[in-house]
């Protein structure tokens, strides 16, 4: 039985020595380039394998359950904001995930910090990542800034949120990763759209961590593609309404095992 669990256990993990990330482009804060050391997370075979830790504590029962923080970084979208500036927190993607969550752990403590800041790019997410993200100590870490991040340029953006990456994963925070909710000042169907760019950067930045990716961009460019209108998803032009919420909020319960 022992040899049996050897071999199922084996091609779930890469086990690798302790490695050094340094880049001279790396985002400078305090004058001073980022050096994290952190163990290589093994290439998940299902995105619910990764955030297996987290399923189980959610799974547990009082008296030895605890508050699993889930924090949302990024930009208008997770903050909130529908028509500007209209804010509607209850219908934004981040608590209709936890809301579906909770509902299905019933046992389970969830704590939903949204750190997201309307306007934002994230170069300025990172600068405030130690003070106003990692002080949370997060469970799990959602970041979405792509549709901002087109005022910094994909090299800007990258250098931006690798950093953010590399610290959380130094810290042993699960990270998910989502691509932007559609602009309808752009062509969705267009492979060279920007957004399809800065998509494709952060699909690339999932593989090159092995952390989950949630692909809104491409779900809501699928419906368009099979006739539906963009219209009825989007409050404005580049923010979503509640129904284009809950698209993005529906992939990620898939995260945690929820269809």
């Amino acid at each position: 039985m022992k040899l049996l669990l050897i071999i199922l256990l084996v091609p779930f993990y890469s086990f690798t020595n302790v490695i050094t990330i340094s880049r001279s482009s790396s985002l400078k804060l305090n004058n001073s380039c980022l050096m994290v050391k952190y163990k290589k997370f093994p290439t998940p075979l299902e995105d619910t394998f990764y955030l297996k830790p987290i399923i189980m504590e959610l799974q547990k029962k009082w008296p030895v359950n605890r508050m699993v923080n889930f924090v949302f970084h990024g930009h208008s979208v997770p903050a909130g904001y529908f028509q500007t500036p209209a804010i509607n927190t209850f219908q934004s993607y981040p608590l209709l995930s936890v809301k579906r969550i909770t509902d299905s752990f019933s046992t389970a403590e969830i704590n939903c910090i949204r750190t997201a800041i309307g306007g934002e790019n994230a170069e300025q997410g990172a600068k405030r990542f130690d003070s106003t993200v990692l002080n949370h100590q997060p469970d799990v870490l959602f970041i979405d800034y792509a549709l901002n991040d087109r005022n910094i340029g994909l090299e800007r953006s990258k250098a931006a949120w690798q950093y953010m990456i590399e610290k959380a994963l130094s810290k042993k925070v699960k990270i998910v990763l989502l691509t932007p909710t559609p602009d309808m000042q752009e062509d969705i169907k267009s492979s060279e759209s920007p957004l399809e760019k800065y998509t494709s950067q952060i699909l690339a930045l999932g593989k090159q961590y092995h952390i989950p990716v949630i692909d809104s961009y491409h779900i809501f460019k699928k419906l368009v593609l099979g006739g539906k209108n963009l219209n009825d998803y989007m409050a404005q032009s580049n923010h979503p309404n509640a129904l284009g919420h809950q698209l993005v909020a529906n992939e990620i319960c898939k995260l945690f095992g929820l269809n």
